[in-house]
């Protein structure tokens, strides 16, 4: 594998506008950004369109707010192509999470009902639930779901965990914690066949699957546009074309409260919806830069062999192969195994994401999935191979000396500290 690592190589990406990628964004050029999945990066040409928006309102808010239901309602009709929705079924929302407490918000329980949620479910959503539950003494049951899982399997689990006291189901299209994707196509069917409702957390699928709403039909469905889309942060979708969406209510009551939805969610008062109004403008950026379909192909390239340097210098210190070899993995992500001792919890995991930042300049998630620890490795467009060897040389022996293993040998270019507010560093 040594071999085939140093000989392989992924060139770094030509846009149609810039010879190198990450020339493209504005992101600082002395960081290694190795975790586009959780914040996602805002292309330049996007930054000043999103400004462009917010000065205009600056000079003329008068003028500027009576106009922005419009805008907005424009706004989805562009969006709802990529997303795979008709435009009157989808509203924009600030985020994944505010999406999924919308849809909470506007259901009823009864004593002793379940919903069910998995292993895999990023942890804000499932809390929503869990508050869900409280509400009406209803109860939640995790529907535990191996790592490797196919399809059939994870059909088979939820089929076994769905009782006739189940009212609903809330799956991930593509998992944060575990970079994997589920077949919610047929989640939904199944569920539907039993009288449950169906939630489709696909915070990280728009970009990463062609027309992700479009995957079966469940009751509602929501994705981030701030992730893979590159939008600015604060614009997510919900698309939801059930017979009770009138009950999907903002979580500010504003002056489009008479509206139905999604009309209603266009009116938010003085809500700044510059994120919701440049979304589209992301989206055709990279249609026009490069075009999604070979975007995709182009990230997996990217991700497949950051995993392969990374993984073969981890290697040494497991009993394992350190790339977990998935059996629905995504585009843009991979799993990589660290060793057991590194972190057995998210606040852990969150720490040593903290500590590379600070010492190393390294931006990188680490996950837990039954507490064993994982590298959660994602890519864009503007990742370079040299950026994988950069989180070998910085990173890696602070990764090994939080676990307790032997140090590597000293790198070249392996600084003791990093102050992530300096403007001084390497020109990568």
């Amino acid at each position: 594998m040594q071999q085939s690592v140093r000989q392989a190589g992924v060139a770094a990406v030509r846009l149609r506008h810039h010879d190198r990628a990450r020339d493209a964004w504005p992101l600082d050029p002395a960081v290694v950004h190795l975790n586009h999945g959780s914040f996602g990066a805002v292309p330049s040409e996007v930054v000043q369109y999103q400004d462009s928006l917010r000065a205009a309102a600056d000079r003329n808010p008068v003028g500027w707010f009576p106009s922005v239901p419009e805008h907005v309602a424009a706004a989805r009709g562009e969006i709802a192509p990529f997303i795979g929705a008709r435009a009157e079924d989808l509203a924009f929302v600030p985020n994944a999470s505010a999406a999924a407490t919308v849809v909470y918000n506007s259901l009823r329980l009864a004593a002793g009902d379940e919903i069910l949620v998995t292993d895999h479910g990023y942890g804000a959503i499932t809390m929503g639930a869990h508050r869900l539950a409280r509400r009406f003494g209803a109860h939640v049951r995790t529907v535990e779901i191996p790592l490797l899982a196919g399809d059939e399997e994870v059909l088979a689990r939820f089929a076994a965990a769905t009782t006739d006291r189940a009212r609903l189901i809330v799956v991930d299209q593509i998992t944060s914690p575990t970079a994997r994707r589920f077949p919610v196509a047929q989640i939904t069917a199944q569920a539907h066949r039993s009288g449950v409702r169906v939630l489709v957390d696909g915070a990280h699928a728009p970009g990463l699957i062609e027309a992700p709403a479009r995957c079966g039909q469940p009751d509602w469905w929501f994705g981030n546009l701030h992730k893979w889309p590159c939008a600015p942060r604060g614009a997510a979708v919900l698309v939801s074309a059930a017979d009770d969406r009138d009950e999907l209510w903002p979580l500010i009551d504003s002056w489009g409260a008479a509206e139905p939805f999604p009309a209603r969610f266009d009116t938010q008062g003085t809500l700044d919806a510059t994120s919701y109004l440049a979304a589209p403008r992301a989206i055709a950026w990279v249609e026009r830069e490069y075009r999604w379909a070979a975007a995709r192909e182009t990230m997996a390239e990217l991700v497949d062999r950051g995993a392969a340097i990374i993984g073969e210098a981890i290697a040494p210190y497991l009993e394992e192969e350190p790339v977990v070899d998935l059996t629905a993995p995504v585009p843009s992500m991979r799993l990589v195994r660290m060793p057991d001792s590194l972190a057995e919890s998210r606040e852990a995991a969150d720490g040593l994401r903290d500590v590379l930042f600070s010492e190393a300049g390294v931006e990188a998630a680490f996950t837990t999935f039954r507490s064993r620890p994982y590298l959660r490795l994602s890519a864009h467009l503007y990742n370079e191979e040299a950026d994988f060897h950069r989180f070998v040389e910085r990173a890696l022996p602070l990764v090994l000396e939080a676990c307790g293993a032997a140090s590597l040998p000293t790198p070249a270019h392996n600084p003791s500290h990093f102050d992530p507010h300096t403007l001084e560093g390497e020109d990568s």
